[in-house]
């Protein structure tokens, strides 16, 4: 069954595989368009560098014109990433908006991962520590980088 929330999800696929943003892959799951798994990569030459960070999209059939439950399955340390991996990110709740496609949300939590904002705490450990030791944070970071090569 086609409706518009599956026939915008595959034009999303379509684009993310002729176009894909640098550092960023996702795909939907076998058999069902709107449950996706994506992988980010950490920003090169920032704490970031050389993780590979999984996620999951949950799209429901509003899609694009209510945003997906994005979260995700790698352990994180970041200001903005609630424990259970959903992201506290603005165009994922009150700024989502319909022109925003997979690869925009992707490349969106990509940039969220090296520019927190430790105003709008998910994580008030990781919020406290990216602004009052900047270094201690970056270790921890790092250790999840470290960590995300390991996991299955």
């Amino acid at each position: 069954m086609s409706t518009p929330a599956r026939k915008r999800l595959m034009r999303d696929f379509k684009r993310l595989q002729q176009d894909p943003p640098a550092g960023i892959s996702g795909a939907p799951c076998d058999n069902n368009i709107m449950l996706w798994n994506a992988v980010i990569f950490g920003p090169d030459d920032t704490p970031w560098d050389g993780g590979t960070f999984k996620l999951t999209l949950q799209f429901m059939e509003d899609y694009p014109n209510k945003p997906p439950t994005v979260r995700f399955i790698s352990r994180m340390f970041h200001p903005n990433i609630y424990a259970d991996g959903s992201i506290c990110l603005d165009i994922l709740q009150n700024q989502w908006s319909p022109i925003y496609d997979v690869a925009a949300i992707l490349t969106s939590i990509q940039s969220l991962l090296c520019d927190p904002n430790p105003n709008s705490p998910a994580n008030s450990e990781a919020a406290r520590m990216f602004s009052e030791n900047k270094r201690e944070y970056n270790r921890k970071v790092r250790e999840i980088v470290e960590q995300s090569w390991m996991a299955d």
